[in-house]
């Protein structure tokens, strides 16, 4: 009976370990998630990724093709500033 309850325990405990790492992993690879798509509508769009914000080129021939409204549509934002 007591290693019944030994192998319960430790069940217990693997349990409550995974749960700690999905709730510490998830935010995590969401948040890359989310990045990696912003760069990738940036990029499309014409736009380059600086920093956080994606923004025209400096090139004059690149400043040309960026389409802010379809970057803005691209990652869902309905407002374009």
């Amino acid at each position: 009976m007591k290693e019944a309850a030994g192998e319960a325990n430790l069940t217990v405990v693997a349990i409550i370990l995974i749960a700690v790492v999905v709730a510490v992993a998830t935010p995590l690879v969401n948040s890359l998630m989310t990045n990696a798509r912003k760069r990738s509508c940036c990029t499309d769009s014409g736009g380059v990724w600086s920093g956080s914000s994606c923004t025209s080129s400096s090139n004059q021939t690149d400043a040309n093709t960026w389409d802010e409204s379809g970057y803005n549509e691209c990652i869902g934002d309905k407002k374009s500033n």
